[in-house]
């Protein structure tokens, strides 16, 4: 069935699938984790049970998406083995090493207070109940701290040794292995993005039960802390991608000559394309329309400055330019809509007109999925320009599969792309229906005995404490 397809291309496309799928859960979870530390800390100092149903409703979402991150990062050791031995075993003195650290550290703290979190409000006290929630809330930051330092290390390597064999053997001193010099400015980017994908479905949340009811007290208030999350994340979260971007011009000149479409060099200043159709075997944009000097006004500081192009890069280290020009452009545009949204809804907030504007709501709902969207752009930017390399400048990712025949690893992605939309698929649909449905006072949770968290911390809650959570 597969005999007419390369075994590197379906590999690729096995590996991008999965990874695609998972990277949209942690990406949520990590945001929603952090959340609901928040949500729990606002309820304990002020005692207004608005934040404990507000913390009730987004645990039971963020139990689902947190059990659908898990299953679906376990098959990405299964294809370490089967699709890309070779890699495994060049790369795995270094990567191995990084990717147990994860798991000894902040998967053994998740699993460790997870449960606590999710079914002991009422069996413990608030103290140690919240002690688990930021535990929870810390595993997912220090799980994304190492994954992105695997990832980063294979974009810009250093500290390694090579072996007799031809393996990366760690060097000296791990601390050159994980704090790679593209390591911190891809973990400030991603863990903010996170943030912002979970700022935005929750605002989404929020407009959707607003435009059914603009006195819904619990959407008002879930509504204004994702709008403040917009406004003020969002233009740091665009300086922090523009501090990334030089960071991969000093490290990586070709991806970023492949986001900025630039075929030819440009010794007087680079012009910055906001659109146009690259053409791969031609070498050149088609149709382009761009801004005379723009790109090396960003990437120099210097319109005048020169920009080398692709045309300085042997034809076969080339990153397929097409895909990495339009999936910048695409989370580039979601980065600036947000940052739009989030300024539209200052304007509403200075007019006293936040829960009011219908129009605002609506533009809300629909750039509710936008932070996924955008991770994953920004994912396909990253990965699809470090092509022809799965080590960067090192080892190439033709030389890194296994010597399997294309029908095997096709037969394996067809299952993947089956049981992933038939699981997946009514996961999601299952969060979409907790989504749909509408926050409200003695909101339960996922224990049993749903009514004890409430007892135990002494509140009963009642209309006047659910009028004052709307402030």
């Amino acid at each position: 069935m597969f005999t007419g397809f390369d075994a590197l291309v379906l590999a690729r496309m096995q590996f991008a699938f999965t990874v695609s799928f998972h990277f949209i859960f942690p990406a949520f979870s990590i945001g929603l984790a952090s959340y609901l530390a928040v949500l729990e800390g606002l309820w304990l100092k002020t005692g207004k049970a608005l934040y404990l149903d507000l913390f009730r409703y987004w645990l039971k979402i963020f139990s689902v998406v947190f059990a659908m991150g898990v299953v679906s990062g376990l098959v990405m050791s299964y294809q370490f083995g089967t699709n890309w031995s070779v890699f495994s075993d060049k790369a795995g003195g270094v990567i191995g090493p990084l990717m147990a650290y994860e798991v000894l550290t902040a998967f053994f703290l998740e699993a460790g207070f997870l449960g606590v979190m999710l079914f002991g409000m009422g069996r413990v006290g608030r103290g140690l109940h919240f002690s688990a929630t930021l535990m929870v809330a810390l595993g997912t930051f220090i799980s994304a701290f190492w994954i992105l330092s695997v990832n980063s290390w294979m974009q810009t390597p250093t500290g390694y040794e090579i072996g007799p064999q031809g393996q990366f053997l760690p060097g000296p001193s791990w601390l050159a292995i994980i704090f790679n010099p593209s390591f911190p400015y891809r973990l400030v980017h991603t863990v903010i993005a996170a943030y912002l994908t979970t700022a935005f479905m929750v605002g989404a949340v929020g407009a959707l039960h607003l435009l059914r009811d603009r006195t819904n007290a619990h959407a008002r208030k879930m509504f204004s802390m994702a709008m403040w999350m917009a406004a003020l994340v969002a233009p740091v979260q665009i300086l922090a991608g523009d501090a990334h971007g030089l960071n991969t011009l000093e490290h990586q000149p070709a991806k970023v000559m492949a986001m900025e479409g630039h075929f030819q060099s440009h010794p007087h200043g680079a012009p910055l394309y906001l659109f146009g159709l690259p053409d791969d075997k031609a070498q050149t944009l088609r149709y382009a329309i761009g801004i005379p000097k723009a790109s090396s006004l960003i990437l120099k500081h210097d319109p005048n400055a020169p920009l080398a192009g692709l045309d300085t890069i042997a034809p076969d280290k080339r990153p397929p330019v097409w895909i990495v020009f339009w999936s910048f452009r695409v989370m580039v545009g979601l980065g600036f809509l947000m940052l739009g949204l989030g300024l539209w809804s200052l304007a509403a907030r200075a007019a006293k007109k936040l829960y009011d504007w219908p129009w605002l709501h609506r533009a809300a709902l629909v750039m509710g999925p936008s932070g996924f969207v955008a991770v994953i752009a920004g994912w396909v930017t990253t990965e699809v320009g470090r092509q022809p390399y799965t080590v960067y400048g090192l080892l190439t990712t033709a030389q890194s599969r296994s010597p399997i025949a294309a029908p095997a690893v096709g037969a394996s992605l067809l299952a993947f792309v089956v049981v992933y939309c038939a699981v997946f698929g009514v996961g999601i649909w299952y969060i979409l229906k907790l989504m749909h449905g509408v926050p409200h006072p003695h909101e339960t949770g996922p224990e049993a005995d749903e009514r004890a968290p409430i007892r135990s911390a002494g509140i009963t809650p009642g209309p006047a404490q659910h009028l004052e959570g709307e402030a």
